[in-house]
C-alpha cells in the first residue's frame, strides 16, 4: 500500500513539475513574440511588418509586395524613410520610426474627427502653408494642426486651431480659400490617420524668413523640408 501511494505522489510531482515547465515556456514565447513586434528588422515576419510595407508603399518609399517579410526591400525602404524623417538611418524599425510611420499610435492617436469637412480643412491648411515642400513635410504641417488639437493650451477642434487669431498667415492673406491639391488632401489624410512626422510639434517656422525671437527660443525637434518643426 506504501507503495502504491509514493508511486501516486510521485506521478503528481511529475505531473505538476512538467505543467510548471509548460506555464513558463508558454510565458517566454508570449514574452518574445511581443517583444519582437516591437523592433522589426530584416529577418522578421509578420503583420508588423505587412503594417511597414502597407505604410511605405502609400507614401512611395516601397515598391515591393506586402508580403509581411522585412527583406532587402523593405530594409532599403525603411532606410530611404528614415533618411527623409531625420531619424538614425539603421534599417531597423524601432519605437521612433515605427511612430513616424503613425503604428502602434492607438493609445496617441488624435480625437480630432475625420469627417469630409475636417479633411477638407487640414487640406487648405496643408496646401496654403506647405505646397512646394516634401510630402513629409506636408504631413508633418497636418499633424501640428492635430496636436494643437490634442493640447490643453490650444482650441479642441480642427477649425479652431486653424482659424485661431494669428495662428496661421494663410488665414490672414486669404490662402485658405484656395482649392487644395491631390498631395494636400493625401497629406491631411495621412495625418489624420495617425502619421506624425513632427513627432509632437506644435509650432513650425520657416528659418530663412523668420525674424519672431520667440519662436526661436522653442526646442527643435526636426527640420523636413523649409520648415523647423518645435515644441
Amino acid at each position: 500500500m506504501k507503495k502504491i501511494v509514493k508511486t501516486v505522489n510521485k506521478n503528481r510531482i511529475a505531473i505538476i513539475s512538467i505543467s510548471l515547465a509548460l506555464l513558463v515556456f508558454i510565458l517566454y514565447n508570449m514574452f518574445s513574440v511581443s517583444m519582437v513586434q516591437a523592433l522589426s528588422k530584416y529577418g522578421s515576419r509578420g503583420d508588423e511588418v505587412r503594417q511597414i510595407q502597407t505604410k511605405l508603399k502609400r507614401w512611395g518609399y516601397y515598391s515591393g509586395n506586402v508580403d509581411g517579410i522585412y527583406g532587402s526591400g523593405t530594409l532599403s525602404a525603411v532606410k530611404y524613410f528614415q533618411r527623409k524623417n531625420g531619424l538614425v538611418v539603421d534599417g531597423i524599425a524601432g519605437k521612433r520610426t515605427l511612430e513616424a510611420m503613425g503604428i502602434y499610435t492607438s493609445s496617441t492617436s488624435s480625437s480630432a474627427s475625420s469627417n469630409s469637412s475636417d479633411v477638407n480643412l487640414l487640406a487648405r491648411l496643408v496646401y496654403g502653408e506647405a505646397r512646394g515642400e516634401p510630402y513629409t513635410g506636408q504631413v508633418a504641417v497636418a499633424s501640428v494642426v492635430l496636436n494643437r488639437v490634442k493640447n490643453s493650451n490650444f482650441p479642441n477642434t480642427i477649425a479652431g486651431v486653424i482659424y485661431q487669431k494669428g495662428a496661421f498667415n494663410v488665414v490672414d492673406d486669404g490662402q485658405i480659400n484656395l482649392s487644395p491639391n491631390s498631395t494636400a488632401k493625401k497629406a491631411a489624410q495621412d495625418a489624420l490617420n495617425g502619421w506624425d512626422p513632427s513627432y509632437g510639434s506644435i509650432y513650425y517656422f520657416n528659418p530663412a524668413t523668420a525674424t519672431n525671437k520667440w519662436i526661436w527660443s522653442r526646442p527643435h525637434v526636426v527640420t523636413i523640408g523649409k520648415h523647423r518643426f518645435c515644441k
